[in-house]
């Protein structure tokens, strides 16, 4: 069932599934216990769908385009099209919930990845690109899921429910890097190009993914918060008694968490995409590729759980800094890190992941934090498509710094940009001490 979220519904109009949401905090509570579990089943599936391009989307356009001037155009092009999904996904779920958006996100992202194996069958660079575009919406997807879980959440709990959506993404996306070379071989033996193998595997888990939001999650958890909210608005509640200063402290909580998940998007997409291309041009093999990447990702997502207990307890803008401080320590490990030293590669890139976990989780927080239900899910689509566009770029260039230049630069240039959040954090502190 899909309802569209009115905001100028009346309390005496809501139907009686909803009004007995609204009346009862048990049962607020029980949907969300199970919106989680519905969220955490379609991350598992999710998390193997975004690995494939992370993995392999750089060297399938390598061996295509037969340069490395342009290996990181896949990755910025799957991101620039997380943008536009990011975009759309936010609208869909604040007009219509969580559910609808989320599920048609997924789905979107599983026809991209048919594409993808289509283009590589008939050697169609063209293809390729446009699959890649639509490819994106499940990484969009990915990331916006995270924010389903804090629709019912307490104040105090936000970045924990947006640890547990990352953290069950970590199955899959460690799973996704590490199944490279079995996907490749099966579909050889179905006779396409084994680099398009893991994208096989990308459309079946997306598609899964998008099938389990259609099914389970109902009553959807926006469409409740929102209800909740009016309900509380007209009984004087909390946006029409706000004052000018508060409304202020929220927007700058929105910049400030925009920020932090930007720089640390551009970053980690930086270093992340190049890195396959140099093992390869030091002659490391697939396998250890994959290995490399999936512990990448996973730390990107398996610290979740820890890290929005610590968002939490000790608070955003010290999380935030512990994010600058990790992206730097990764990005001149990365530069400094022997060519034949898989280990210090593997310590790095697992530094990058958790820099960016640190990051992601404190920016949401905050975001979450400076909206309500009435504008949440389209400011925090607003966001996602400048996280998304900031690591196209990041993707786009990457190539392009390391064709001119070295892995050794972009991973320097990458790590001394983390320093940049310090001022960011200096200026929210300030703001709040002056409010």
């Amino acid at each position: 069932m899909t309802t569209e979220i009115n905001d100028s519904k009346s309390l005496e109009s809501q139907p009686p599934w909803l009004q007995s949401y609204i009346d009862s905090p048990e049962k607020q509570q029980q949907l969300y216990r199970r919106t989680l579990i519905s969220v955490v089943i379609s991350q598992i599936f999710s998390g193997a769908g975004l690995a494939a391009g992370v993995t392999v989307g750089a060297l399938l356009a390598q061996d295509m385009l037969g340069t490395d001037s342009f290996a990181g155009v896949p990755t910025a092009l799957f991101t620039l099209g997380s943008a536009g999904a990011a975009l759309l996904v936010g609208r869909l779920s604040q007009h219509f919930g969580r559910r609808l958006g989320l599920a048609t996100g997924f789905l979107a992202g599983g026809m991209g990845a048919i594409g993808v194996v289509i283009s590589a069958l008939a050697n169609n660079i063209v293809l390729l690109f446009v699959s890649l575009l639509i490819y994106g919406a499940g990484t969009a997807t990915n990331l916006q899921a995270r924010y389903a879980g804090t629709d019912l959440a307490k104040s105090t709990k936000r970045a924990t429910a947006i640890s547990i959506a990352m953290v069950s993404t970590t199955l899959g996306a460690v799973a996704g890097p590490n199944l490279v070379v079995p996907m490749g071989r099966f579909a050889t033996t179905l006779g396409v190009p084994a680099l398009a193998g893991p994208f096989i595997l990308a459309a079946v888990a997306y598609i899964i993914a998008g099938l389990v939001l259609l099914a389970f999650l109902r009553p959807d958890p926006l469409l409740v918060a929102k209800a909740i909210a009016n309900m509380q608005k007209t009984d004087g509640g909390y946006l029409s008694e706000e004052s000018s200063s508060t409304l202020g402290i929220k927007q700058r909580g929105i910049v400030v968490g925009a920020t932090i998940m930007i720089l640390t998007q551009i970053i980690m997409i930086s270093i992340m995409t190049m890195t396959p291309v140099n093992m390869r041009h030091y002659g490391h093999g697939l396998s250890e590729v994959g290995l490399v990447i999936g512990i990448h990702i996973g730390s990107m997502y398996l610290p979740s759980l820890v890290t929005g207990i610590l968002v939490d307890k000790i608070g955003r803008t010290a999380m935030a800094i512990a994010s600058g401080a990790t992206l730097l320590a990764a990005g001149i490990l990365a530069a400094v890190a022997p060519a034949n030293s898989l280990l210090v590669l593997i310590i790095a890139l697992a530094l990058l992941g958790l820099g960016w976990n640190f990051g992601l989780i404190s920016g949401t927080a905050l975001i979450v934090d400076a909206t309500n239900p009435d504008n949440r899910a389209k400011t925090q689509g607003s966001v996602d498509v400048l996280i998304a566009l900031s690591g196209a770029s990041g993707g786009a260039l990457s190539g392009m710094v390391v064709a001119h230049s070295s892995y050794t630069a972009l991973s320097l240039a990458g790590g001394l940009l983390s320093l940049l959040l310090i001022p960011v954090i200096i200026w929210s502190r300030s703001n709040q001490n002056n409010g």
